[in-house]
């Protein structure tokens, strides 16, 4: 019986052992790609951007991590907020004086969101990636009719003509219609110019397609808003011959998830087959195409 004891007692320390070593192999070559060797960064940004702070982050962690040597930006978004979108894609640009940057374009990659993969210094897209959509927008609602027929009167105190301009509560007048012309077309322009000087377009060329319309990636590969026609993977082998990384780079995600030791375990656990484990399943001007909306 004694004997019976110990022995399940060691397989016991056994097994703990066994965690604990998978626990630090998962903290050294985990999900967060932390191998060793040279590495490629890939910058996932998605979905409609409104707020930079956090691939301005990554972006500040890429370019402090020396084992990095290249950066791909995987862009899958309509576009957003424009300051976000200008904020991205000076940050790129700047990271690009340290390793090489690619723009990787998904599904949709589109006003905001190529506005950002002109910050690298080659852009691959797929086939029928939907992208371009050089132009902004900015969209008000009038709710001055529904007030008048409910009978509600609001009154507005300002300190100057234009001071609620895009005010829901009255239709707007043509002075502020004009005035409101003039921040987009300015907003505009700056989108136009960006693009022209990133991609070696002439800018006569650069207004008569920076009407807001849509291409496919084909399309813009022929107009020279796109360098090539490839997927993630030829744009990870692309920065990571770039970078002078001569074997396949380990690749490492951004942003980072943030994932308990658990999540882990139970992530690759799943991978290495061994299954049976419970799982956790305003008002702004906008780089955004509008048809995605």
């Amino acid at each position: 019986m004694r004997g019976l004891l110990i022995i399940i007692l060691v397989l016991l320390l056994v097994s703990f052992a066994f965690i604990i070593g998978l626990g630090a192999g998962l903290a050294f070559f985990g999900d967060d790609g932390f191998a060793p060797g040279e590495r490629v960064a890939v910058l996932r940004i998605d979905d409609i951007i409104i707020d930079s702070q956090i691939y301005l982050e990554s972006l500040s962690k890429i370019k402090k991590d020396d084992s990095i040597k290249a950066l791909v930006l995987r862009i899958n978004s309509p576009g957003g907020a424009v300051g976000a979108s200008q904020e991205i894609y000076s940050e790129a640009k700047l990271l690009r004086e340290k390793i090489p940057v690619i723009a990787s374009l998904g599904s949709v990659a589109a006003s905001g969101g190529y506005y950002i993969a002109c910050g690298a210094q080659k852009i691959l897209a797929n086939p029928g990636t939907i992208t371009g959509s050089i132009g902004v927008i900015a969209q008000f609602v009038s709710y001055e009719q529904l007030l008048n027929w409910a009978k509600v009167d609001v009154e507005v105190i300002k300190s100057g003509k234009f001071k609620d301009t895009g005010s829901p509560f009255r239709e707007m007048s043509k002075a502020e219609l004009d005035y409101l012309q003039t921040i987009i077309d300015n907003v505009h322009s700056q989108f136009t110019l960006a693009v022209s000087e990133s991609r070696d377009i002439d800018l006569k060329v650069m207004k008569q397609i920076s009407d807001g319309r849509i291409f496919t990636g084909q399309q813009a590969l022929d107009l020279n808003l796109v360098d090539e026609i490839g997927t993630i993977s030829d744009a990870i082998r692309l920065a990571g011959d770039m970078g002078g990384i001569e074997e396949d780079p380990n690749v490492v995600y951004y942003p980072k998830k943030k994932r308990t030791f658990l999540d882990l375990l139970i992530s690759k656990l799943e991978t290495h087959g061994l299954s049976g484990f419970p799982l956790k399943h305003r008002f702004g001007l906008f780089y955004i195409v509008d048809i995605i909306n």
